[in-house]
């Protein structure tokens, strides 16, 4: 399975983690300073569920916001005993 989302289509995207270094002018310093950009991943929250799909029972990966909203029906564990 891929890391994306089986309802909407979130994947991962990639973005800069950005260090620096000095004190803020507010703060009564002379401002800060890049000293280093490294490439970093931010990844959708991502959990492994079973869903009813046209019928069938499927496993697939949905975000949390999907489920939230109620996108997904999600299949029952057991089956209830009458």
């Amino acid at each position: 399975m891929s890391r994306k989302c089986f309802i909407c289509g979130k994947k991962s995207i990639s973005g800069n983690s950005i260090s620096r270094k000095g004190k803020a002018k507010k703060q009564g310093g002379v401002g800060k300073k890049t000293t280093g950009i490294n490439k970093r991943k931010f990844r959708p929250n991502l959990q492994p569920k079973k869903i009813v799909h046209s019928g069938t029972i499927k496993k697939v990966l949905v975000c949390t916001k999907c489920l939230k909203k109620g996108k997904v029906e999600v299949a029952l564990s057991k089956p209830a005993v009458s």
